[in-house]
């Protein structure tokens, strides 16, 4: 049996629920973010404060630095596709839409993951049960959008396309991120928010800074400083940690996981709810990612197995 369909451990399952929690917070920390820091600003703060913290934390091991120097161009595309324009995306969608909401639809990105390969790539077509888990899940997205398409709604299209702009970059960059399977894991995080904050510094500069920026509240700071520290810096130190010990498959279960979490805290501390729309989009959204992991799904079959076989 191979590591990436071996059981999880007690001590896998405790780092996957708390990197569901960690990435699942950031919706929550952007939300309260957003209300005083503009998007693109809130942007270029989580990668610049995150980047930092993972260059002290990598200590110039794993030949980081040579490896940034010969790969300069390569992680300029993959901060651009998998940090800077999605996380824009999703903070300026979030100017307008609720933190659960958003993290619904950003959980479509292993959905667009599969089609962008299938594009992109000639390893990685659509199987029959990769196809049946993306119309699934796509389904789940057009049930979220339906209120908007349907009716007279209070929440502007643009802001809930936004995240799934991000989705679809996110898919782009899993692709793209494919040419960094011999970098450390590490490196690879380090570099690429390191190049969102150089590309996000002229954005920052060109449209935020018009005058003098009001100081925003603790909260705030504290917001924007758990974002990076904690559901970036930190969660992607587990999220590596969790492949080395749980394997690639395994650690892919954070995706069912993120958006519970951001449902639950938003739910308690900014008091959002949810319609009919909103938990059925939900459902059929999870159950095509339970689909698209195969191994997630056979185990699920395995372990219940239909009554009288």
């Amino acid at each position: 049996m191979t590591r990436q369909s071996s059981p999880i451990s007690a001590q896998a399952w405790l780092m996957l629920v708390g990197l569901g929690l960690l990435w699942g917070s950031s919706f929550f920390f952007a939300g309260v973010a957003v209300k005083h820091i503009p998007p693109f600003t809130l942007a270029f703060l989580r990668f610049a404060i995150a980047a930092l913290a993972l260059h002290i934390f990598i200590a110039g091991r794993y030949g980081i630095y040579a490896t940034l120097r010969a790969r300069w161009r390569a992680f300029l595309l993959l901060g651009l596709v998998n940090n800077a324009l999605p996380h824009s995306m999703i903070f300026l969608g979030q100017t307008q839409i609720g933190a659960g909401l958003a993290s619904i639809l950003n959980a479509t990105t292993p959905i667009w993951t599969v089609i962008v390969a299938h594009l992109l790539t000639e390893d990685e077509k659509l199987s029959s049960r990769k196809l049946l888990g993306a119309l699934i899940g796509l389904a789940g997205t057009v049930v979220l959008f339906s209120p908007q398409l349907s009716t007279a709604s209070n929440i502007p299209l643009w802001a809930m396309a936004l995240p799934l702009v991000a989705a679809i970059s996110y898919g782009f960059a899993a692709v793209w991120g494919r040419r960094f399977r011999d970098v450390a894991p590490p490196v690879t995080a380090a570099g690429q928010l390191t190049a969102s904050t150089i590309i996000m510094l002229p954005v920052v500069l060109l449209h935020d800074v018009t005058g003098s920026l009001p100081i925003p509240p603790a909260s705030t700071i504290g917001a924007v400083l758990a974002l990076a520290l904690l559901s970036t810096a930190l969660a992607y130190i587990i999220f590596f940690r969790l492949i080395s010990t749980a394997g690639a498959t395994n650690a892919s279960l954070v995706t069912l996981l993120v958006p519970p979490s951001a449902i639950l805290l938003s739910g308690i501390f900014l008091g959002e709810r949810f319609g009919t729309e909103d938990w059925l989009g939900l459902a059929l959204i999870l159950v095509g990612l339970v689909v698209l992991n195969g191994r997630l799904a056979a185990r699920i079959m395995n372990r219940y197995p239909a009554a009288g076989k």
